[in-house]
């Protein structure tokens, strides 16, 4: 089974080829370009240089989000044209997953959290045990302020790995607060990025649990409504 993800929830872009569990190749750039400039060329690169065609895939995945609203609908609209003209089908994985699956054979757990501007952070809370990554029922993927993640914290094994561009961000305020205190751990930095090799690891469980549909059916999640329609609801509040 080979497979392509994309991932262009943020800043950093890359798209990866894999067979089963082996990454073949990945493409990543981390530097402030729009993901339209960069992905689809990454993918023509892999491509050619692992010698395959998109018709040789079995499937194309993506991160369908939280994440950059600009950036999730690019790397989602790549996949759908490349998975609709080889006549393939698509799984859409979550971004924080992807992040928390970076941190693969720590034990403990892993709390992915992307700063979601606004006073808030796009968080997921996941066990990693045994080599094993499995979200808590408790933390599944949500927009909310910093502050009540000492919820999640309270019912969470420790240690705790902060992972994804707010982990910074979280560790300094819930420190602050004494969250937790001396149970929360930075990730180390090069495992901080989205990355879609490690997005790949839970495409390939979303695939095995039959959850791939047609390019037409996959849809991103925002997890909150974009910016133009939050200032219009506040507008028609006051």
């Amino acid at each position: 089974m080979r497979y392509l993800v994309l991932e262009g929830s943020a800043t950093a872009a890359s798209c990866a080829l894999l067979e089963e569990e082996k990454v073949l190749g990945e493409f990543f750039v981390n530097i402030p370009q729009t993901h339209s400039q960069t992905l689809l060329p990454m993918v023509e690169g892999l491509l050619k240089t692992c010698a395959l065609s998109p018709g040789e895939l079995d499937f194309f995945a993506v991160t369908r989000g939280p994440g950059s609203f600009t950036g999730l609908r690019i790397a989602m609209a790549a996949v759908k044209g490349l998975a609709m003209a080889a006549g393939k089908p698509c799984v859409g994985v979550s971004t924080l997953e992807g992040l928390a699956r970076n941190l693969t054979g720590f034990e403990g757990s892993a709390l992915a959290v992307m700063d979601a501007r606004c006073g808030q952070v796009y968080a997921g809370a996941f066990a990693l045990r045994k080599g094993e990554v499995e979200q808590y029922p408790f933390g599944e993927d949500a927009a909310l302020p910093i502050e009540e993640l000492t919820q999640w914290l309270e019912k969470m094994e420790k240690p705790v790995f902060l992972v994804g561009d707010g982990a910074r961000l979280c560790y300094n305020r819930l420190t602050e607060l004494q969250a937790e205190k001396g149970s929360l751990r930075l990730a180390p930095p090069h495992l901080c990025c989205q990355r879609a090799a490690t997005a790949g690891a839970a495409a390939r469980a979303a695939w095995a649990r039959g959850e791939a549909v047609e390019a037409g059916a996959l849809v991103p999640s925002y997890l909150r409504l974009p910016q133009a329609e939050r200032e219009l609801l506040a507008r028609k509040e006051k």
